[in-house]
């Protein structure tokens, strides 16, 4: 990999990630390198500035974050085909992230990046779009959305809670109308995230599905369903005539729906390319680590009880 230009982003309001951000920029530009650098959080979204400043092929996207930082960085980045380094600088779950303890030697990075000693996890995204008009000759309105998690369609009122009525289509099929609090759209990295909390079913990363998971349905027989990744989802939100409705990627307000719009959802060209420094990666060592798995209460041994 060659380092030319390089962007650094780091979490908002966090002194050690920036503290972090500003070495790695000195280290960088020691060795020639052009770096475009900038705190990312709720109110800071450097990556628009970033894109439209570089003067050449941006070769690497440093992240200094949690996984929240990563997510953004991966729906700015990866459609423009950009890998991603993620270290863990004031994150929590760090499901997407390398660990810090193998960013301590940074100048061992820089050489291991330049030598191309390292791998990558590439990830599967989603796009979006809203619609209108004829569904046999539908007409896109406004941009095209990505996530690396989930799509989420659901209300989002100052003053109540309510019920949306969403009716979901998947390569021109009717697959169901629910009745529930929103419904997500997801990846298998989004599996492990809002989806399992909406019980939803956890997905290998390493697979392209996409799963369709209604947020508290209320009928018992609404469940979640996994169908391939080239399937085509249309979803119509229903009964809301005061534009409580809106699409959110990865947990970040996109768009508001108004009454006869649907949102297309449909996997999206480009995936997410994240760099791994780990000489070795286990997504079910993850799952135990980062989720707290326990296991069963005795542990045994054959026929033998450990514990």
């Amino acid at each position: 990999m060659e380092l030319k230009q390089v962007i650094i982003a780091h979490k908002a309001g966090h002194n050690e990630s920036k503290t972090y951000a500003e070495r790695c920029a000195r280290e960088l530009e020691a060795r020639g390198c052009k770096v475009l650098m900038g705190p990312s959080g709720i109110k800071d979204n450097p990556y628009p500035v970033f894109l439209a400043s570089a003067t050449e092929k941006i070769d690497l996207a440093l992240v200094l974050g949690g996984d929240g930082t990563t997510l953004a960085a991966a729906r700015h980045l990866s459609p423009e085909g950009i890998p991603i380094l993620s270290v863990n600088v004031g994150g929590h779950l760090g499901f997407l992230t390398e660990p810090f303890d193998l960013f301590q030697d940074t100048q061992t990075v820089w050489d291991r990046l330049s030598q191309d000693r390292y791998a990558v996890s590439q990830r599967m995204m989603l796009a979006a779009s809203l619609f209108e008009g004829d569904r046999r000759d539908p007409q896109m309105v406004g941009e095209t959305y990505y996530c690396l998690n989930e799509m989420c369609i659901k209300p989002a009122s100052i003053d109540r809670m309510p019920t949306a009525v969403i009716e979901v289509e998947v390569d021109g099929e009717l697959i169901d109308q629910y009745q529930c609090d929103g419904l997500l759209v997801a990846t298998p990295t989004g599996s492990t995230c809002y989806t399992s909390s909406a019980n939803g079913p956890i997905l290998h990363p390493g697979m392209d599905a996409i799963v369709i998971t209604p947020i508290c349905p209320l009928s018992l027989s609404s469940r979640p369903i996994v169908i391939p990744p080239g399937s085509s989802v249309n979803i119509w939100p229903l009964g809301d005539f005061e534009l409580n409705t809106k699409l959110w990627t990865d947990g970040s307000l996109a768009t508001g729906i108004w009454p006869g719009q649907r949102v297309g959802v449909w996997m999206a060209h480009q995936e997410a390319q994240f760099i791994l420094l780990r000489e070795s990666y286990s997504f079910y060592k993850t799952l135990r680590d980062k989720l707290q798995w326990a296991g069963a209460r005795f542990l045994y041994d054959g026929n033998n009880k450990v514990n």
